[in-house]
């Protein structure tokens, strides 16, 4: 099964874990990783580094973290380039996390992945537009009298 490693700035990973725990409960292999004002960017590092060692047992680690270019995405691409068998999603939200921990065991590493960095599991909606799309829908329909 994949690992995955859930990191961003001070209180996002712990959060993210409470509100995956309560939705689908605890979760083999998967690991959060705050990064708080106390720690160095080199102690963050060594963190996200023991944490893929945890959840790793061969199948690949999958890094989701909150911005794209902050450090813990930063840190996170260094391991990136020491290992093949690592990936890293930036932007990450609370279906995508749930989602990827679901899904994992069903797809390999680069697939969930490329899943994950294409929007399939980030639930990002135009409300306005779905209503939308729905009004239309039950304009069409007849009850069949």
């Amino acid at each position: 099964m994949l690992g995955i490693v859930v990191s961003g700035h001070i209180n996002f990973a712990s959060g993210m874990r409470s509100a995956v725990e309560a939705i689908v409960g605890k979760q083999p292999q998967l690991e959060f990783v705050d990064f708080v004002e106390s720690m160095t960017t080199d102690e963050l590092e060594a963190a996200l580094l023991a944490a893929k060692d945890r959840v790793n047992t061969g199948d690949g680690v999958l890094f989701l973290v909150d911005l794209y270019g902050g450090s813990p995405c930063n840190r996170a691409i260094n391991l990136l380039l020491k290992d093949e068998n690592v990936e890293v999603v930036a932007g990450t939200n609370l279906s995508m996390i749930v989602n990827a921990a679901l899904e994992r065991e069903e797809f390999s590493l680069g697939e969930l992945t490329e899943l994950l960095a294409n929007g399939e599991f980030s639930q990002i909606k135009n409300l306005r537009q779905d209503l939308a799309a729905l009004s239309q829908d039950d304009e069409g329909e007849s009850d069949g009298l």
